[in-house]
């Protein structure tokens, strides 16, 4: 019997009909296009949504360190990329927290904007003796309370913070924060659509200031004309970028005291499977919070929890004992979380100013 063959429409080569794939290209030989078979590739093509992210899965959140040690070894095909994991968990991680984040956003907004209609919020000549009173406060420490394992502020942070605010509504009757600038002034140039160098000049801008010091008071100005909206979500939007760049910050941390277990991209190996982990971690943390009152003491647990997954993971990756891995681990967690993290907060709330 003659064997027919057929045209590939991808490679546009002939191959036999009773193949399934074409053996050139590796298309499907019939894949009749259908809404199903459009998002599937689509998601299959973009985050390799395959068998094997379910291959994986229970692995990373059950067996700390195991992915990690495996794709060290060489296998590299039975689960998913690192990085493909990293990526995939993180869009699903922003896309869950972007709710959450849209709702903080727009009560800090009508905060804000509230609080410049009233001249008694972040006023820049002064701030009023009864500025938040004590319900507002417990809007503000409440979440912070409930979000503590994602924000990774401690028990005495957030106490001291509950403080200061409380403190802030007693004493002395403002609390000078004096920019050396007619503020009413200012308003009234904004009203009439002023010229920005006539504005920024009222601010006390001088002619030849330099550059940051020019996108200072123009991002001042800027922040004067939207009553401060915007700025939370501009903090937020630097959050996955710094993530990325903390990944690396985490692995030389880890090549520090680990300098002889591999090459950097080991280290790297081990930090994206980790990442993905929070990532996954933080989804689920996130959407039990959303839809049920979850107990401040959970969040606890689930901390104590993600340092315990540590610890073993390094144990496994690294080969080494339970104390020793302890002890590398505590140090790991005090340089990242106590040095690393405080900068980069610090750096990410100067940019978010400087660049929302």
């Amino acid at each position: 019997m003659e064997e027919k063959n057929i045209t590939c429409p991808n490679c546009e080569l002939e191959f036999n009909e009773s193949f399934e794939f074409c053996p050139h290209c590796g298309q499907k030989a019939k894949d009749k296009l259908t809404i199903g078979v459009l998002f599937y590739n689509t998601i299959s093509n973009y985050f390799s949504f395959d068998a094997r992210f379910f291959r994986s899965f229970f692995p990373l959140m059950f067996r700390p360190g195991y992915l990690a040690k495996k794709f060290v070894e060489g296998k590299r095909l039975r689960y998913l990329h690192p990085a493909q994991y990293y990526l995939f968990a993180s869009v699903i991680f922003f896309f869950i927290f972007s709710f959450q984040a849209r709702e903080y956003t727009q009560k800090a907004d009508m905060a804000l904007k509230k609080g410049f209609e009233n001249d008694t919020a972040l006023k820049f000549d002064s701030i009023p003796q009864k500025t938040i009173d004590s319900i507002s406060t417990e809007k503000i420490i409440k979440p912070l309370k409930e979000k503590q394992i994602i924000t990774g502020m401690k028990d005495e942070e957030i106490e001291k913070l509950d403080s200061i605010i409380k403190n802030s509504n007693k004493g002395d009757e403002n609390w000078n924060l004096s920019f050396d600038y007619d503020k009413e002034k200012l308003d009234s140039l904004i009203a009439v659509d002023a010229p920005e160098k006539e504005m920024l000049s009222a601010m006390g801008m001088k002619d030849d200031a330099g550059f940051f010091t020019r996108r200072f008071y123009t991002q001042m100005l800027k922040f004067q004309k939207n009553s401060g909206g915007g700025i939370l979500q501009a903090f937020f939007d630097s959050i996955p970028i710094a993530l990325f760049i903390l990944l690396p910050i985490f692995a030389f941390i880890l090549k520090l005291f680990f300098w002889r277990r591999g090459s950097f991209a080991h280290h790297l190996v081990f930090s994206f499977y980790y990442f993905s982990f929070l990532f996954v971690l933080f989804g689920i943390s996130l959407l039990a919070n959303y839809f049920l009152e979850v107990p401040s003491w959970v969040n606890g647990m689930i901390a104590l929890a993600i340092y315990i997954y540590l610890i073993i993971a390094i144990k496994k990756f690294y080969g080494q004992g339970y104390f020793l891995s302890f002890l590398k681990t505590g140090f790991v967690t005090f340089i990242y979380f106590s040095i690393v993290l405080p900068i980069a907060l610090g750096i990410m709330m100067v940019s978010s100013f400087y660049f929302y």
